[in-house]
């Protein structure tokens, strides 16, 4: 009965502590008389061992780990954060009647900063510093099998510090990254948030208490992942990088993944309803790329040449910033002069972009919600700064985002101001949130690392430097059946 149950608990663990030589060869007169109750037993002993090592766990590893999901406050986004929650939730009830934390990273406090984790680690090291041993972050697509990671973190002694994760290394050296090992990319390792990537407690005390007495420096937040791993590594005095091969970015039903402890979800389904996307730009590669892709499609110059045409918004061009330029272009978006659409979509003329993708990725937004997506950067997060959508990605605002900025006194401070950043700061004074994807990016395919490129289909890329722009859009842009298939109803929503 029960009293058989447990002392089969009891004999798994002891069994277990021999194993990992904790115990001597005198216990185990008492492991053979435990497992004769299994004569007594109407299920096999294989499965009073299994169910008694799930609970062995439950007992002390999964109580100490905290579990992060890198949450965003877009509706959307909640809501796949909640089930993923939820599904964690359910995974440990068989496990324990104490279920682990499990925190949603937009709603810790109000700072604006919060997505970029360092400036929150004092916040989990007074929370969780005395009663846990791991912290273990998830983004929203990580799929997560509760037991394997349990067993994979009980390979690494938690008094110790550690930085776990899947590694990650630059091909070359890249604008991304500063051009940091430019000698050798590839020795520096940083982690596929998709994957899911830990912290033990002792390295996270430690990384908060430096965080409370050297306050954060660091003027743009890039690249998240290389830039955490860059801070916990403190030029060779704290821990590189651990490989944990259970840590996967496999799709989750691949046969690749049976040993996987993490896996990532399949793709969000398509939400119902039309989106309508409206696209403005400087000047085209774009004939020869995606332009046949978009039906309501204007470029922007500081003279009209009906020959490509382009439209003179009466703002002159500038060599760096085209703040005055971008503010022109929302005037014009929400005015009688062009069919009212629900989407916005501002790119430079050197951004490649899927334009069957981007509708496919916005139909899981509600336009009515004042959105504004791209590939998210910050500025003085440490310091009470603000995020922004890199404007090379591709920058989308829906109709309600556009008309409460314009609503609002927030302006440009000169024609050649950057646009995306002082977007940023007008979207913070309104409190609107800048929503992140990976999918767009700032930079050329070379400038990330293969693997992270492996598990994506990505939206867009920037610059032309060194790189045939139209190969590279036919290679990692193109999409030839959807393409092919795309009617003409289809093609008047972009």
């Amino acid at each position: 009965g029960q009293l058989g149950f447990r002392l089969i608990q009891l004999s798994v663990v002891f069994c277990h502590c021999i194993s990992q030589r904790h115990l001597t060869d005198h216990h185990l007169l008492f492991v053979r008389a435990c497992v004769c109750v299994k004569v007594c037993a109407r299920v096999t002993f294989m499965d009073f061992v299994t169910q008694a090592k799930l609970n062995f766990y439950s007992w002390d590893d999964l109580q100490e780990i905290v579990f992060v999901i890198q949450s965003q406050s877009n509706s959307f986004h909640m809501s796949w954060a909640e089930r993923q929650r939820a599904d964690l939730l359910q995974q440990t009830q068989s496990l324990t009647q104490t279920p682990p934390p499990v925190l949603l990273l937009h709603s810790l406090t109000d700072n604006e900063g919060d997505w970029s984790i360092l400036p929150l680690l004092p916040y989990f090291s007074s929370l969780f510093g005395k009663n846990s041993s791991w912290l273990v972050f998830l983004e929203e697509e990580t799929n997560v099998k509760v037991t394997k990671l349990l067993q994979a973190l009980r390979k690494f002694d938690r008094r110790k510090e550690w930085f776990l994760g899947k590694p990650l290394h630059d091909e070359e050296s890249t604008i991304i990254h500063h051009y940091a090992f430019a000698e050798n990319p590839s020795i520096f390792k940083y982690p596929d948030f998709s994957a899911a990537w830990a912290l033990s407690i002792p390295l996270l005390d430690r990384l908060a208490n430096k965080v409370r007495d050297d306050p954060l420096k660091s003027d743009f937040t890039i690249d998240l992942k290389h830039e955490v791993a860059l801070y916990i590594w403190e030029n060779g005095q704290g821990p590189r990088l651990t490989a944990v091969p259970e840590l996967c970015t496999e799709p989750e039903h691949s046969p690749t993944a049976q040993h996987c402890a993490t896996t990532l979800r399949s793709p969000a389904p398509l939400c119902v309803g039309t989106k309508l996307c409206i696209l403005y730009i400087t000047v085209p590669v774009v004939k020869k790329t995606w332009e046949r892709e978009a039906s309501l499609l204007e470029y922007y110059s500081d003279h009209t040449d009906p020959s490509i045409p382009t439209i003179d918004l009466g703002v002159p061009n500038t060599e760096r910033g085209h703040c005055g330029k971008t503010f022109a272009i929302l005037e014009r978006y929400i005015s009688d002069a062009v069919p009212k659409t629900s989407w916005l979509l501002v790119v430079d003329d050197d951004t490649l972009i899927s334009l069957p993708r981007l509708q496919m990725l916005l139909s899981c937004y509600d336009p009515s919600e004042p959105v504004c997506l791209g590939e998210r950067y910050g500025y003085g997060l440490g310091q009470g700064g603000y995020s922004y959508i890199t404007g090379g990605g591709g920058m989308v605002f829906s109709r309600a985002a556009v008309v409460r900025l314009l609503a609002s006194d927030c302006k440009c401070y000169s024609n050649d101001a950057p646009d995306d950043m002082v977007l940023g700061m007008c979207l913070n004074a309104l409190g609107l949130p800048v929503t992140h994807s990976s999918l767009f990016h700032q930079a050329r395919p070379e400038d990330y690392s293969r693997d992270f490129l492996a598990h994506q289909v990505p939206i867009s890329f920037h610059k032309h430097w060194n790189i045939d722009p139209v190969a590279v859009f036919n290679r990692w842009l193109k999409d030839e059946s959807r393409s092919t298939t795309l009617n003409k109803s289809t093609k008047e929503e972009l």
